[in-house]
């Protein structure tokens, strides 16, 4: 059922599994053994991955029935890579929330210099 959603929604975006694989940070045998339900229990965490690359709520891998059409933008591979980096070095929502808000400040010191 997980993988068969996973294979649908992945063909609506356009992307092929070794695109996927990349950007979700997974192998591409282990993606593959989930889409063909090989492996019918893969971790939250592999879930969340491919989730957040397709886009798509974590509920509607699990909805057999979920009628995903709607498109959504692509992410940039350098964007992913990046959060992806963020991730590994232990760096949090909450963290990059509060970067956001030193970046945001910096930009409006920038822009009221003088």
């Amino acid at each position: 059922m997980i993988g068969k959603n996973i294979y649908r929604i992945r063909k609506q975006r356009g992307l092929t599994l070794s695109e996927l694989a990349e950007r979700a940070a997974i192998s591409k045998s282990y993606l593959s053994n989930i889409e063909r339900s090989l492996n019918k229990n893969p971790s939250i965490q592999v879930l969340e991955k491919i989730s957040g690359v397709l886009q798509v709520d974590l509920q509607l891998l699990l909805n057999p029935n979920a009628d995903i059409t709607e498109p959504t933008p692509s992410i940039d591979k350098e964007w992913l890579k990046l959060i992806n980096e963020l991730k590994e070095r232990g760096v949090d929502k909450k963290t990059v929330q509060d970067y956001k808000i030193l970046l945001e400040f910096i930009k409006w010191q920038q822009e009221n210099k003088g």
